[in-house]
């Protein structure tokens, strides 16, 4: 842990998880039950983790920052049999529980939560002898919710194999990829309770490497994370590279980042402005996938491929990447359309809502899925997105991407962070629409909103030029770098901003 030195060793690991897939089963949980943690970044994490993972269990990890009644809805969907709980999100726990029947294991950890047991005296006596059958479990993760509804949980099959047994297809596709090994010092500063983070350091836990974790990212203390633990791996979100480049000069050039071998980015588009300059400055050790928490499909590109197709996500290495328009019929080459991948056989559905999994799937081909990103492929097969379907503007009849007015904005001096939606207005249907942050050294108002405009006229068409400007104190993002837009959508169209 960067923030506090703590250390959890891998003899540590092992002998705490074997002890907590012991209790466990001891108090009845079998294959396919489940358990889900309530927990800030924490090694505690990775025990009940890896715990699950040696008892054939689904594990959830709940987002700590959602909103009461999305972690109720949560919980009722899932429905585990066992809580680990940290006392920091003692008040959350507190609240919801007692709505959510059929948790019968309740722990807590690091002081006292009202109606969970504490979780070092309860597991005292417990033996640290691993399970004679120890069958592999499996993450049970939820969509971000940004486009507005309750998350999603994804619930794969358990597969039937040990925990010890090869074959896990994340470490088979990332390790070799990645050089993940037991020399590798992966840095994670992002939330474990989201996919991307806790599957790349379980991932690099499997391969004997060490994981430095941050308790909360911060740009400056990032970089010092890089330069005392000599970092060799790390996985970034674009804002986190955003807020990095904007240090000021002297500041970025205090930390050396020279060991850095591979940087890895996902989970939002990365604006081709942002990592050309994340280039220039760390040199070609950015690597980039596009997958989601469904597991549908990946892509991957290095910088160098990167550098010779500007923008692009990458070629498929799982999934075959069908582009389709409205009707559903494959497009070519350079056309837009809905972006699918194509498999020889579903491999997920949406927990308890087969509304929202028909909805994934392609209307004509069962096996084809989408996470509702639009793009197109060039002549060579490599992928570049424009937006999200939920997030495109219709303003007079004509589609509008907000990414690429975002993605011009993004690195402007004046901007900390902005988001562009649309609005409804009954001339045009939908009002294109920016709300920004201004940078501490800018002031918002009337001149800042000219400089924005004169900055964006030769940059994108006309018809895209935001109709109306707001500034905010700060917009609502994940702790991942999701902006979540439906929440924005509702706040200004209601007209209470």
């Amino acid at each position: 842990m960067a923030n506090d030195g703590r250390v959890m060793t891998y003899r540590a690991l092992e002998e705490e998880s074997s002890r907590l897939a012991r209790f466990l089963h001891d108090q009845g949980l079998r294959r396919g039950d489940g358990i889900v943690i309530v927990s800030p970044n924490d090694p505690l994490c990775f025990v009940v983790y890896w715990a699950a993972m040696r008892s054939g269990l689904y594990v959830t990890p709940l987002n700590i920052h959602m909103a009461e009644r999305e972690t109720v809805a949560v919980l009722r969907n899932c429905q585990p049999q066992a809580a680990v709980v940290s006392a920091s999100c003692g008040d959350l726990a507190e609240a919801v529980f007692p709505q959510v029947e059929g948790v019968a294991v309740r722990l807590s950890f690091g002081g006292p939560v009202e109606g969970f047991s504490d979780y070092t005296s309860t597991l005292a006596g417990t033996g640290t002898t691993p399970l004679p059958d120890q069958p592999r479990g499996q993450d049970m993760l939820y969509s971000s919710g940004t486009t507005g509804g309750t998350p999603k949980g994804i619930r794969p099959e358990l597969p039937s194999r040990q925990v010890h047994e090869p074959g896990d297809p994340l470490v088979d596709t990332f390790g070799p990829k990645y050089g993940f090994d037991v020399d590798t010092v992966y840095l994670s500063p992002a939330p474990l309770y989201h996919g991307g983070p806790l599957r790349f350091c379980v991932v690099v836990q499997s391969l004997g490497g060490t994981v430095v974790i941050l308790d909360r990212f911060d740009p400056e203390r990032a970089l010092a994370a890089i330069e005392r633990y000599r970092c060799t791996h790390s996985q970034w979100v674009p804002t986190m590279f955003v807020r990095m480049l904007k240090l000021p000069d002297g500041v970025r050039r205090a930390h050396d980042t020279s060991s850095m071998r591979c940087a890895v980015h996902s989970s939002a588009p990365c604006p081709r402005s942002v990592k050309q300059a994340m280039i220039d400055w760390w040199g070609p050790v950015l690597e980039e996938y596009y997958a989601s928490q469904e597991a549908a499909g990946i892509t991957m590109i290095s910088s160098a491929e990167w550098l010779e197709r500007r923008g692009s996500v990458g070629r498929a290495i799982l999934g075959d990447i069908k582009i389709c328009g409205d009707d559903g019929q494959v497009l070519g080459p350079h056309e837009t359309g809905m972006v699918y991948f194509a498999r020889d056989r579903a491999t997920f559905q949406y927990h308890k809502d087969p509304a929202a999994t028909r909805h994934a799937r392609h209307p004509l081909h069962e096996c084809w899925s989408t996470a509702g990103d639009i793009g197109h492929l060039d002549e060579d097969g490599y992928l570049y997105l424009t937006d999200r379907a939920a997030f495109m503007i219709i303003s007079g009849g004509v589609n509008i991407y907000p990414q690429e007015i975002e993605n011009e904005l993004a690195l402007h001096p004046a901007v900390d962070d902005v988001a562009v939606i649309g609005v409804p207005d009954p001339d045009l249907g939908q009002r294109v629409t920016a709300v920004i942050c201004p940078a501490p050294t800018a002031s918002p108002g009337e001149q800042l909103e000219l400089e924005l405009r004169d900055y964006l006229k030769p940059r994108v068409a006309s018809y895209k030029l935001p109709k109306d400007m707001h500034f905010a104190r700060e917009l609502p993002r994940t702790p991942t770098g999701k902006l979540a837009k439906a929440s924005l959508v509702r706040q200004y169209s209601s007209g209470d901003a």
